[in-house]
């Protein structure tokens, strides 16, 4: 467990803005690396996803620290993985959007998480503004999580999802209010995961992947290949695992913001997982009524 008191929602608010705050980042970099592919057949593509927050002020196991994390449908790539709300940057409408975001106008980014973000310089704030507008957005279209019921609370280092051509921009917000979920055709559910959990090294392992060839990657990979997962079971309901690109954010979150790191060869469990075909597109038929 970390040194600090989870059930202490106001020192682990401030705990997190202040590491996410001071951590490096690299959205300038990326993001011109994205523009050097444009109009390319190597081209890449940008995402905005945001890791939410939620604490309960209830009693028991539903007190504390949550992280609300998507299911994704069969509607869409990569079917059932859990993943942070968020989507594929649109230009315009994000573009337009970010600047009263990044104004301090509105109660999204304010205090000293805006103040910590402007200390980056002009080009990395707008930045860090876009992909939080990015995020909000996608996040509005598939869980209907109001843009204002979210606090800004820092940025996290790009990830790369390399098979796909796409670079991750994650964030971190604290969802202020409790708010009532409403999926859309893109969301099979909302899973929320105690952070406390995260700190149980019994609940890691290893997800052994298998990959068939007629997957339609746009870059070669392995046929089968390892990944630390962590595997969680929320009341009622059946075992998750977190693995891939969100895995690796929350992951990079606990080790920012807590230290928390997995000590290597800590599986306890070794579990499969078969890749097929729709993994990279999705069922794309409609499901009957």
């Amino acid at each position: 467990m970390p040194s600090i008191d989870l059930s202490d929602p106001v020192r682990v608010t401030e705990r997190i803005i202040e590491r996410l705050g001071s951590v490096p980042i690299d959205y300038e970099e990326r993001v011109d690396f994205i523009r050097s592919r444009n109009g390319t057949e190597e081209r890449w593509l940008a995402a905005g996803v945001i890791l939410l927050l939620h604490h309960h002020g209830g009693a028991g196991a539903d007190r504390g620290f949550m992280l609300q994390i998507i299911k994704r449908s069969s509607l869409v790539p990569q079917p059932g993985d859990l993943s942070c709300p968020g989507g594929m940057l649109d230009p315009v409408t994000d573009r337009l959007l970010k600047s009263l975001v990044a104004s301090g106008l509105t109660p999204i980014m304010r205090g000293r998480p805006l103040s910590l973000a402007r200390a980056r310089g002009s080009k990395t704030l707008g930045h860090i503004a876009l992909f939080l507008t990015n995020a909000l957005r996608e996040a509005w279209e598939e869980v209907r999580i109001s843009p204002f019921n979210v606090r800004f609370l820092g940025a996290l280092p790009s990830r790369e999802l390399y098979v796909f051509s796409r670079v991750i921009f994650p964030v971190v917000g604290l969802v202020k209010r409790e708010w009532k979920f409403r999926p859309n055709r893109e969301v099979e559910r909302v899973i929320e995961i105690p952070l406390a959990a995260l700190f149980d090294t019994e609940r890691y392992g290893t997800l052994t992947v298998e990959i068939e060839s007629k997957l339609p990657f746009r870059h070669e990979v392995e046929p089968v290949r390892n990944f630390p997962c962590f595997l969680y079971t929320p009341p009622g309901g059946r075992e998750e695992v977190l693995w891939g690109a969100t895995m690796d954010i929350v992951m990079n979150f606990l080790e920012i913001v807590f230290g928390f790191t997995l000590p290597e060869g800590n599986s306890h469990r070794v579990i499969r997982k078969s890749l097929r075909p729709d993994y990279a597109t999705g069922n794309q038929r409609t499901p009957s009524p």
